[in-house]
C-alpha cells in the first residue's frame, strides 16, 4: 500500500485518539457532576450538552466557524496566542471530532455514575475517604463498564466524523484530510478500488470497536 493510502488512516486514528482522551476527561467530569444531581438550569444545560448528538454535522461545522473564526473574540485569541488561526489546522480535526463524540461519552458516563450505590460512597466518606479518593476508588470503578463503553463509542463517531471537520478543518492531504473525506474525494474522483479499500478498513476498525462494547456488556 501507497502512503496515500495509509496517510488518512493515521490522521484519522491520531486525531480519533487525541480527541477521545479529552472526551474521556470531560465525559467522566461532566458526567459525575451532573449524575444524582438537581438544580435548576439543569435541563437546558443537559440538552445543550447533548445538542451535538442531533444536529447536522454542517450545522456543527458552522458554529466552530463562528466561534473560533478570524472575526470572533477567541478565534483573534488563539491566532495571537500561536501566531496562526486554528482554521483549516490539525487541532480544528481535533476539535469538531471532540464536539461531535463527547455527547455519547457523558451520557454514558453519567449513566454509569447514576447506577453506582449511593450508600457505597456515603460508607467510604464514613470511613474517612475525601470526595476525590472517593471519585477514583469508589466512584469510578463501580461505573468503569459505561466509561470504556463510552470512550470506545466516542472514539469510533471521533473517527468517522465528515461534516464539521470538512467545513471547519477542511481537506487537506496530509493535515486534515481523514479517511472519511478521502473516501469522499476518491468516488469524486472515480478511484472506486481506493475508496472501496478505505471503506473495509473503516467498517473493520467500527466492527470490532462495537463488537467490543457488545463484549463488554455481557460480562
Amino acid at each position: 500500500m501507497s502512503t496515500d493510502f495509509w496517510s488518512p488512516l493515521k490522521l484519522s486514528i491520531e486525531i480519533a485518539l487525541v480527541s477521545g482522551i479529552i472526551v474521556l476527561v470531560a465525559g467522566i467530569l461532566f458526567g459525575r457532576w451532573m449524575a444524582n444531581r438537581n438544580f435548576k438550569g439543569k435541563l437546558f444545560l443537559e440538552t445543550v450538552l447533548l445538542l451535538p448528538l442531533v444536529l447536522p454535522p454542517t450545522v456543527v461545522g458552522f458554529l466552530l466557524i463562528i466561534i473560533f473564526g478570524k472575526n470572533s473574540v477567541l478565534g483573534n485569541l488563539i491566532t495571537w496566542l500561536f501566531n496562526q488561526p486554528v482554521m483549516f489546522t490539525w487541532w480544528a480535526a481535533v476539535i469538531a471530532s471532540t464536539v461531535v463524540a463527547f455527547p455519547l461519552m457523558y451520557q454514558s458516563a453519567k449513566t454509569g455514575f447514576e447506577s453506582v450505590d449511593v450508600d457505597i460512597e456515603n460508607a467510604a466518606r464514613v470511613d474517612g475517604a475525601n470526595k476525590w479518593q472517593v471519585f477514583f476508588f469508589i466512584s469510578i470503578p463501580l461505573a468503569l463498564k459505561s466509561i470504556v463503553s463510552g470512550g470506545i463509542l466516542s472514539f469510533t463517531r471521533a473517527l468517522g466524523e465528515f461534516g464539521a471537520t470538512l467545513m471547519f478543518a477542511g481537506n487537506l492531504p496530509g493535515k486534515t484530510q481523514t479517511t472519511p473525506l478521502a473516501i469522499y474525494m476518491a468516488i469524486g474522483s472515480g478511484n472506486m478500488s481506493l475508496a472501496w479499500s478505505w471503506v473495509i478498513c473503516m467498517i473493520g476498525i467500527s466492527f470490532i470497536m462495537l463488537l467490543s462494547v457488545h463484549l463488554l456488556k455481557a460480562k
